[in-house]
């Protein structure tokens, strides 16, 4: 496997900046949360956007603590969005605009953002203008476990140590209360879902997270 590393130079020069979007509160965290405390471990300077479009009432306040936890220690600016869950596609045109403010306030040198085959009608969306608007930059499409099926033939992989991949786990359980009930929120679906893709990229520590990487220009 070839390994690829973001700019480092920039990193110490000016800090990183990175874009994290979740059509839902949890989805970045169980998306990526582990490669986003990777990163955290590894740069020194990062700064993080961060943006949930639905996140109202107790679960505004878990996606909250949520970005605070996974970006502890980094310059931050979270927003929340309050879109009705399950009906992005038919309030598409609003969802367009926030992109285009976005477009305009934003140059982000990563981007994390839903895959564009996932079975959930909002998560496809926000995956569609992501790329719609964000159209040379580099994107990194991460995949949720859910009941669909849904789950791809991810090509980018990002080995995670311990205790990464036990933090992330242990940060969804204390924040999101919320979903504890459901059956599906389990220790095992997260790190067996870890442990597949550390299998599949053969990670040092058996744990890893993957992504799809639909676009990406080399500079040798």
């Amino acid at each position: 496997m070839l390994p690829l590393k973001l700019n480092v130079k920039k990193e110490s020069a000016e800090g990183l900046t990175i874009l994290c979007l979740g059509a839902h509160s949890d989805d970045i965290e169980i998306g990526c949360g582990g490669t986003l405390l990777h990163l955290k471990a590894t740069f020194r300077r990062l700064r993080f956007h961060w943006v949930v479009f639905s996140a109202s009432g107790a679960r505004s306040h878990e996606a909250m603590r949520a970005a605070e936890l996974f970006t502890v220690g980094c310059e931050k600016k979270v927003l929340l969005k309050e879109f009705r869950d399950g009906f992005f596609p038919y309030s598409g045109g609003v969802v367009k605009d926030f992109f285009e403010e976005m477009k305009g306030q934003l140059n982000p040198d990563l981007i994390f953002t839903h895959w564009h085959g996932d079975a959930h009608q909002d998560h496809r969306l926000i995956s569609e203008l992501t790329w719609n608007t964000f159209r040379n930059h580099l994107i990194l499409e991460y995949e949720i476990p859910k009941y669909d099926g849904d789950m791809g033939r991810p090509n980018m992989f990002v080995p995670l140590q311990a205790p990464l991949y036990e933090n992330k786990v242990e940060y969804l359980f204390e924040v999101f209360e919320s979903q504890r009930s459901k059956h599906w929120f389990d220790r095992e679906t997260f790190l067996g879902l870890m442990r597949l893709r550390g299998m599949e990229s053969n990670s040092p520590s058996g744990y890893a997270e993957a992504f799809h990487a639909r676009k990406i220009v080399f500079h040798g």
